[in-house]
């Protein structure tokens, strides 16, 4: 059973309860007397209000519901309801952090633990979003420090956190545990240094893809000494060099940490003294997984034995500048991994084979597409348990000669039956492998085919992928998350809207006719949440035609489309509930945010508090 249908079921089950126990009333409930016997026991004279015993088994039985959408279908079954679900959250999702304002959340929710905020959408990451657009987490951190002095946990993503918003979260938490920063920009060192300084109670510090100013501090030597409450330290996107020496007594003195993740200026035999004094890790980063160069005649660490000591490792990630013939290493630990990231690591197929040959248990794996359709053959071969895959491009320009194909997407499909979640970049596709993918692997949920290069067809036939994209949409029941891309026409969308009734992601590039596209997908999707579109013939109808489904959907992003100011108008002025902002690629304050009436971006969003104060000047608000 699926969340939604779990909720819905909940739902009924509590309409049910109402009907059969209807809530006292305020009166009655005021005429109840208690009065006290000798032995000081309190009685009623009258028997408890239904409402009152309701709500008591209701903070008991919150407390074991985790799961969000359940949640939410709680609280909307009446206003007592919604009070005890408030009162038992202590965990909150913010999949935007415009959908509404820091002061709402602290009024309702009084003794939450955990936030998680999301703040720019995903094109983002792909330079189409404007510098200093937004997405502070400054108003957030201010108003959490008063209302949640007891907040343990914070995860940030596309957030713009600033080394006083760090600084004032370590102030004004001394219970904090976790902090994890993913994509987020507009700190340094010296922010993390007071985080590791004043955070005492510190299990959790991943800093994941985010971009970290070198402020040229000693972040690691600012942890306390004595016996850390490590579990957790990610920080290989920090561009700078640590104090190793800091480092190593941080790993000896963290009994409990288990996932340790370096940056590129950890050298191979650093990282082999780490492993040393740290057999219990079960994720490692290996940083750069090159050695320094060592005097000639030196005799080198036996790094497959500090491997074969890491019994416990299930993760492998990082060799962001490895050498090829220390890979052979990592073999003691292959037999147990589940999870293996070479997507830093330009890796030929002649290298992946000895590894993956002996990775039976993989359930995920990353990789660059250097590892070509022969390496894919062989993951194939062997990883029969895998879940998920990313092939990301070695050469991200349109106009390279990838070197996978549709031939390691089919020989993925054959051999990987279970696979459930798949990213695959290249530049030569057929309508053939992608059908075979969707035949052979029904359970995938997420499938997210990106052909770099603008409108490239079937690479044998010389047809739209209309087919093959169809096949994925029909076949694959479970569908939550879909990009597609390459040559297609207005039939695929149709097909999307036909058969993606669980589609809850959709992005789009250089694909579509006209407006007919849009209209399929925003008509025949209905749990469709999240739609980003870029490059695309869309148009004012094209918009106009999901009027009834934006109020109901996290956002939707346009970009390089065909839209009007005076589409785009048309709509914000039509939901009031939903705010239109329209502006260009540069973000420069001086130019219009439109050329004429062409808009060149639009991104729309849903908010409870209406539109944000912190808008630059190149973005219009409609």
């Amino acid at each position: 059973m699926t969340e939604e249908d779990s909720s819905a079921k909940m739902s009924e089950d509590v309409e049910q309860y109402l009907k059969l126990n209807p809530p006292c009333s305020s009166s009655s409930s005021s005429s109840a007397v208690a009065f006290a016997n000798k032995s000081g026991t309190f009685k009623s004279s009258s028997p408890p209000c239904p409402e009152h015993v309701l709500e008591n088994v209701l903070e008991n039985v919150l407390q074991f519901l985790t799961s969000r959408c359940d949640r939410n279908a709680v609280s909307l079954v009446c206003k007592s309801w919604y009070r005890v679900e408030a009162q038992t959250r202590f965990e909150v999702f913010i999949g935007n952090c415009y959908s509404l304002s820091p002061a709402r959340l602290t009024h309702r929710f009084k003794g939450l633990r955990s936030i998680v905020l999301k703040g720019k959408p995903r094109f983002a990451d792909f330079n189409l979003m404007p510098p200093n657009w937004g997405a502070q987490f400054a108003p957030w951190v201010a108003a959490t420090a008063k209302a949640y002095p007891w907040l343990e946990k914070v995860h940030l993503k596309r957030m713009f956190v600033t080394d006083d918003d760090l600084a004032l979260l370590a102030e004004s938490f001394p219970g904090f545990k976790e902090l994890t920063l993913v994509c987020c920009e507009g700190f340094g060192t010296s922010g993390i240094a007071v985080i590791a300084n004043k955070c005492r109670q510190l299990k959790v510090l991943d800093l994941v893809e985010s971009e970290v100013t070198d402020d040229e501090v000693d972040w690691i030597s600012c942890f306390p000494e004595g016996k850390s409450h490590l579990e957790s330290l990610s920080f290989d996107c920090v561009e700078s060099p640590i104090n190793f020496n800091a480092l190593e007594g941080l790993v000896v003195r963290s009994p409990f940490l288990k996932k340790l993740r370096t940056n590129r200026f950890v050298s191979l035999e650093e990282l082999h003294r780490l492993m040393v004094r740290a057999p219990q890790l079960t994720s490692l980063g290996t940083g750069s997984f090159s050695p320094d160069n060592a005097p000639q005649g030196e005799q080198l660490p036996d790094y497959a034995a500090a491997f074969l000591a890491c019994k416990s490792i299930v993760c492998l990630s990082g060799f962001r500048e490895f050498r090829p013939e220390y890979l052979l290493a990592i073999s003691p630990v292959c037999a147990n991994l589940t999870s293996l990231n070479f997507s830093y690591a330009n890796i030929s197929p002649h290298m992946l084979m000895p590894i993956i040959r002996n990775c039976h248990n993989i359930r995920v794996f990353w990789a660059l597409d250097s590892i070509r359709d022969e390496g894919l053959q062989a993951v194939a071969a062997t990883c029969k348990e895998l879940r998920e895959l990313r092939i990301f491009p070695f050469d991200p320009r349109e106009d390279s000669e990838g070197p996978v194909s549709g031939v390691g997407l089919q020989a993925i499909s054959e051999g990987c039956r279970k696979l459930e979640s798949i990213l695959y970049f290249c530049q030569r596709m057929t309508n053939e492998a992608v059908t075979a993918m969707s035949e052979n692997c029904p359970q995938l949920t997420v499938f997210r085919l990106c052909i770099m290069g603008r409108h490239r067809p079937d690479h044998v036939t010389g047809k739209p992928m209309d087919d093959g994209f169809g096949a994925i949409v029909k076949n694959c029941k479970k569908l939550t998350r879909l990009a597609v891309s390459g040559l297609l026409t207005d039939e695929a969308f149709s097909y999307i809207g036909e058969y993606g009734k669980l589609i809850r992601t959709l992005s789009v590039a250089f694909a579509g006719n006209s407006d007919k596209a849009l209209r399929y997908v925003l008509e025949g999707c209905p749990k469709l949440q999240k739609l980003e579109i870029r490059d695309s013939p869309f148009g004012d109808a094209g918009l106009r035609s999901g009027m009834h489904r934006y109020c109901n959907m996290r956002f939707v992003w346009l970009s390089s489309c065909v839209l009007s100011l005076g589409g785009c108008r048309d709509v914000a002025q039509a939901l009031p509930n939903v705010v239109v902002e329209v502006f260009g690629s540069d973000g420069d304050d001086d130019d219009d945010t439109v050329t004429g009436d062409y808009v060149e971006t639009l991104y729309l969003y849903r908010s409870l508090d209406g539109p944000r104060k912190d808008a630059p000047k190149f973005v219009t608000i409609l």
